[in-house]
């Protein structure tokens, strides 16, 4: 797709503009390996590596454009320089003009939270597409456009990625599009030249503090879509999060609030949580749903007051979505017949643990046990591990402690950082197995009729890293597998 260079370049603020800008543009590229004939190359300073380094081999390989924060030192006839301020924050608004800003054609509703975004952005996916329209999701699990499943990499693409993909849901008749803004995407500027219609906020709780190193940075990022939001857009908030108000403090978009507990635009009421699903009250009218626990009871309420912020029926809403199932990994039943409640759950931080922890609690009988097996993932937030076994332990009549995907790291060091959250004195039974794969038969094999088994930590995941290498692993399929036996 040929693009002119002063069309992509329109309303982008830049410091100081070399050579012409009358040049035809074939793809704009941040990664000069992908770099082709009349290539725009744009240069980030990456957390990994600087990408000025790798200017004039981007040129060499056909780069026409490129746009920079720092000049290189020697300057080329036949090449257009552009320097700007900020790469990252140009990149998304140049991709945005080269796929022709397909978000102000699309109604782009962004959630966003430590837990519930990718249940949400399902759950209102596939309302929606049940009330009659063609839609488009961008989740942690899949993108989709409309009945088409493309694999997902990234909680939220790169700005060139996400825009070609709003344009082809644009080209395939998307009237809407739902999607993960995960706080990485916001510090990173990957949504930035994205029109949002509207914003949700689920919770905020501790995550992802190996890359923005404090509570405050992190709540900031969040913080940050919500500022950036226009005027003609609504804000939605859960009330009865202890950051809920401070997140649209300072949004132009109208504001909305959801809650459980107390006064609100949206309210919600559990009269009866089991593993069959939810009894709710939504705003006077009471239902039926097929989520399980007060935290899929938010999720629930927060897409019921998105679909009316969008003007669609109360009651055929919850109908709908009365009918509909949770998105996969989170909450996930595993059927078999021996009599056991086995579930995947994707809960990989304290308060997610815990929530699903909580939950099974609330609902399960007298003598039956809670089996969690559970690990943390290798290179990420070191900070969370003792706090992740000290839940698991104290919620957990079994703690089983295992792998989970260690990517570059010692297995047993994480596991050993785990146990550090357990008490010296305790009692409980409690086993440290690296192998996730035994870890799982060995929770299968203590189990008795009756009892739950939650493996945590993976969920939809279909992999186990180790050293850089995915290896084929599904949490599901080996619980599944392991009850047969």
């Amino acid at each position: 797709m040929m693009k002119r260079l002063q069309d992509i370049i329109y309303d982008v603020p830049y410091l100081e503009l070399i050579g012409s800008e009358d040049v035809q543009i074939s793809s704009i590229c941040f990664d000069s390996r992908k770099v082709a004939k009349s290539s725009l190359y744009l240069a980030q300073k990456g957390t990994q590596v600087d990408g000025h380094i790798f200017i004039e081999k981007a040129i060499e390989s056909g780069a026409s454009v490129v746009v920079c924060e720092d000049l290189p030192t020697e300057i080329k006839d036949n090449i257009t320089y552009i320097k700007v301020a900020d790469s990252s924050e140009t990149l998304g608004l140049l991709a945005s003009n080269y796929y022709d800003n397909p978000s102000e054609d699309l109604k782009l509703i962004g959630i966003t939270g430590t837990n519930g975004k990718t249940t949400s952005v399902s759950l209102l996916y596939n309302l929606f597409t049940n009330l009659g329209y063609r839609c488009g999701l961008i989740s942690t699990v899949e993108n989709r456009i409309a009945d088409k499943v493309i694999p997902s990499t990234h909680t939220t693409p790169d700005s060139v990625a996400l825009n070609e993909l709003l344009s082809q849901m644009l080209a395939q008749g998307c009237d809407f599009c739902f999607m993960e803004v995960s706080s990485h995407s916001v510090t990173q500027k990957r949504i930035s030249g994205l029109s949002f219609a509207a914003g949700v906020f689920t919770n905020l709780s501790h995550d992802h503090l190996d890359y923005h190193k404090t509570f405050d940075a992190y709540l900031k990022a969040k913080k940050e879509f919500f500022d950036n939001l226009p005027a003609n857009a609504f804000a939605l908030s859960n009330l009865d999060d202890r950051n809920g108000q401070v997140m649209l403090q300072n949004t132009k978009a109208t504001k909305h609030y959801y809650s459980a507990r107390s006064m609100a635009d949206f309210r919600v009421k559990i009269i009866e949580n089991a593993f069959s699903g939810l009894h709710l009250n939504i705003d006077g009218v009471e239902a039926y749903f097929n989520l399980v626990g007060e935290f899929n009871a938010y999720n629930i309420i927060s897409v019921y007051a998105v679909a009316l912020l969008c003007k669609f029926d109360k009651m055929e809403v919850l109908t709908e979505l009365s009918n509909l199932k949770t998105a996969e990994g989170r909450f996930d039943y595993v059927e078999n017949n021996s009599e056991i409640v086995a579930i995947v759950d994707y809960a990989h931080t304290p308060d997610a643990l815990e929530n699903v922890l909580e939950t099974i609690e609330d609902i399960r009988q007298a003598g039956e046990r809670i089996i969690t097996v559970v690990g943390c993932g290798g290179n990420r937030d070191a900070e969370k591990r003792p706090i992740m076994a000290r839940i698991a332990h104290d919620m957990s009549d079994v703690l089983i402690m295992t792998s989970d995907n260690p990517r570059h790291e010692d297995p047993m060091e994480i596991l050993e950082q785990m146990q550090a959250g357990i008490p010296a004195d305790s009692q409980k039974q409690y086993l440290t197995i690296e192998n996730r794969r035994e870890a799982i038969k060995t929770a299968t094999i203590l189990a008795q009729k009756g009892d739950v088994i939650l493996v945590a930590g993976k969920g939809h995941e279909k992999y186990q890293e180790i050293k850089g290498v995915r290896h084929h692993f599904d949490d599901k399929e080996e619980l599944e597998k392991q009850l047969k036996k």
